[in-house]
């Protein structure tokens, strides 16, 4: 889990991921006054030794402009890979943007008298089952508080992005590196992934994206492919090509390989099924009809004891003696 979150994290270091996230993700009115070029990693403007260094978070700023005031809006991200939901998220995200608050004051980034800047936090999600927890603390504190003492509760929510919720459709025709991360996360079948490969290789040409590039192969690399195709030995590769090169030419191999599966199991089911229906002919013509639990033994049973009772048939005097006892 800890390689999962620290390649994350090494995606969102780049400004072109943070850019298109918010480009795909944020769709609310004010987004329209945010300013994408002036992108800058928290760390970068030498801010932050005093905030706690966390391995899962990542903070950028960017200028806002509204009704003709401009200021820089900050993005906190949390990228969220446990297998449980964290039911205290907001408490935390109370004490993060706290700490980052703290830290603009004792560097002087917030003069004297200036109103503190705008935060978005935002928790990007990829566990299996769904987000339960609650994104405003105020729906987590108690709701039969006087209404006097309401006012007074501290205060915040946070956007989450949940990447289950995220249908191929909605996000296959978007030119978008954010999206397509979303779309790896999501796919199960190698063809699949290939397929967003090679929409990467597309956007992310140029000198410009070589770091985002590596970025997402480290990822694949270490991450995806390993999940996707347990068992299959991924070869050292340092480029997007190589990896969509790879995928060609292995795809139809593991395709074929299932296929194959597929049709031993069919048959093995089909067997199975066969046997149970001659049995079922057998018992019939030797005892009459059959009552409804004789249906059952049979649905349920297995190979070998589909064999004892066949052999049972011409020997036994009652279906109770062919299937050991009564149904």
């Amino acid at each position: 889990m800890a390689q999962h979150d620290s390649s994350y994290k090494l995606l969102f270091s780049h400004r072109k991921m943070v850019a298109d996230l918010i480009r795909a993700f944020v769709h609310e009115d004010w987004a329209a006054g945010l300013d994408l070029d002036t992108l800058q990693r928290v760390r970068e403007s030498g801010i932050t030794q005093d905030l706690r260094e966390r391995e899962d978070d990542v903070i950028w700023r960017l200028r806002i402009v509204q009704d003709g005031r401009e200021c820089w809006l900050y993005l906190y991200l949390i990228l969220e890979f446990q297998s449980t939901v964290d039911r205290a998220m907001a408490v935390r995200l109370l004490t993060y943007v706290g700490l980052l608050y703290e830290d603009l004051l004792k560097s002087g980034e917030i003069g004297p008298g200036d109103p503190l800047p705008p935060v978005l936090p935002v928790v990007i999600y990829n566990g299996s089952d769904p987000w339960t927890a609650k994104t405003d603390l105020a729906d987590m504190i108690d709701p039969s508080l006087p209404k006097e003492l309401v006012r007074w509760q501290p205060q915040i929510r946070y956007l989450l992005l949940e990447e289950r919720r995220y249908r191929e459709a909605d996000l296959e025709g978007l030119p978008n590196a954010a999206a397509a991360l979303f779309r790896l996360e999501n796919a199960r079948a190698p063809e699949n992934i290939q397929r967003v490969v090679g929409c990467l290789i597309e956007w992310l040409a140029g000198p410009e994206n070589a770091g985002l590039r590596r970025a997402f192969v480290v990822w694949l690399k270490r991450v995806l492919l390993p999940a996707r195709l347990p068992g299959i030995e991924i070869p050292n590769l340092n480029e997007l090509q190589e990896i969509n090169d790879m995928l060609a030419e292995r795809v139809k191999t593991w395709t074929d390989e299932w296929k194959d599966e597929g049709v031993k199991e069919g048959m093995k089911q089909g067997k199975h099924q066969g046997k149970a229906e001659l049995l079922h002919r057998l018992l019939a013509r030797r005892f009459g009809l059959l009552p409804s639990w004789v249906d059952k033994r049979l649905e349920q049973a297995g190979e070998a004891e589909l064999e004892a009772w066949a052999d049972r048939v011409l020997e036994c005097g009652s279906l109770e003696e062919v299937f050991g006892g009564a149904g």
